[in-house]
């Protein structure tokens, strides 16, 4: 007898229940209940489906809600492959484009090129030598090139983040509603386990797809430039927008002239955390064909070969620390660029 059979007796659902489907493949609690190898549960069960589903027939268990999820993907895919692939299909061609352009070019051109990039954006000597510096180790241990094939990735997804990521953010702050309803979408977002990211873009994408790796970094490291956008621009202070609005000029003038100027510290702070995710991403989407250092890692787990996995990890360690420091470079150029005016 189950637990609940008295509920739905005194409730007179009895000839209900008895008529529901009990067929279907058995549970694992039922196949060790059937080989006496169970253990005791609580003398009050939670009433779970499958719980209610021991005292009434008619009860769905959580298999057939799991199977019915699936269900209703496998029969939206079609369509929604229909939708994305041309609307997707972009971003394969930007990515296989950048990481051809990044491995075609020799390391003589490459390499001067980033550090020069580094001094542009920094300023700093200091970060220009640690960047310098960490190229010519990545060099001497033979991972320049897998580095540079993830410092492609991350250069485009990093770059359509703030692309996508910006407007959003100003459109967030100019609308309270817009606000709300996109809130929660940024938080599934950014509380959604990285791997879940890759379980509905492998069944709607080929593994051989650039933007099936592509469109899991974007979502998963798009939030940051987004919130911190529309913090920034909220934060502005109201003085500044009445003395704007008293000089005439005009909400696009008043955006780009005045918000956005002085939101962008905030902006480039989501820059910065935006990058750091997108290369924490590179690593799982390896899983999933992403070339590069993650590669490697991943070697290094099926294989358990340690030195590969740590050497790795070590190189992308590396990457994070010279991005995170040109980054916050270039930020402080902004904070103090502000500061002087």
């Amino acid at each position: 007898m189950a637990y609940y059979d008295g509920a739905f007796d005194a409730l007179g659902l009895r000839d209900w229940c008895d008529g529901g489907d009990d067929g279907g493949p058995m549970s694992m609690a039922d196949l060790l209940a059937r080989s006496g190898n169970v253990q005791e549960g609580p003398a009050l069960p939670f009433p779970s489906l499958d719980e209610l589903h021991k005292a009434c027939n008619a009860v769905p268990r959580t298999r057939e809600m799991t199977n019915g999820v699936e269900t209703a993907f496998l029969e939206a895919k079609d369509a929604l492959k229909f939708v994305l692939d041309p609307i997707t299909q972009p971003l394969s061609w930007m990515l296989d484009g950048a990481l051809d352009l990044f491995t075609w070019m020799p390391w003589w051109i490459l390499i001067p090129g980033l550090i020069a990039l580094c001094w542009w954006v920094s300023r700093s000597i200091g970060v220009t030598i640690f960047v310098a510096l960490s190229f010519l180790f990545l060099g001497v241990i033979d991972h320049l090139d897998v580095a540079i094939q993830t410092l492609s990735i991350i250069f485009v997804c990093t770059g359509l983040c703030v692309v996508l990521g910006v407007p959003i953010g100003i459109a967030m702050s100019k609308s309270d509603r817009l606000q709300r309803a996109t809130i929660p979408v940024l938080d599934l977002l950014q509380t959604l386990p990285s791997f879940v990211y890759l379980i509905p873009l492998i069944f709607l994408f080929s593994v051989t797809e650039s933007k099936l790796y592509g469109i899991a970094i974007i979502l998963y490291a798009i939030v940051p430039v987004v919130r911190l956008t529309d913090l920034g621009i909220r934060l502005v202070d109201r003085d500044v927008i009445e003395a704007a609005d008293a000089f005439g000029m005009t909400p696009r003038q008043k955006l780009w002239k005045v918000e956005v100027p002085l939101a962008l510290p905030n902006i480039m702070a989501g820059v910065n955390q935006t990058i750091m995710m997108s290369l924490a991403m590179v690593v799982i989407a390896s899983l999933v064909s992403a070339p590069g250092l993650g590669v490697l890692v991943l070697r290094g787990i099926r294989n358990l070969e340690l030195g590969v996995g740590l050497v790795a990890g070590l190189g992308i360690v590396l990457l994070a620390v010279m991005l995170d420091r040109a980054s916050k470079a270039a930020l402080a150029r902004v904070d103090v660029s502000r500061s002087v005016k």
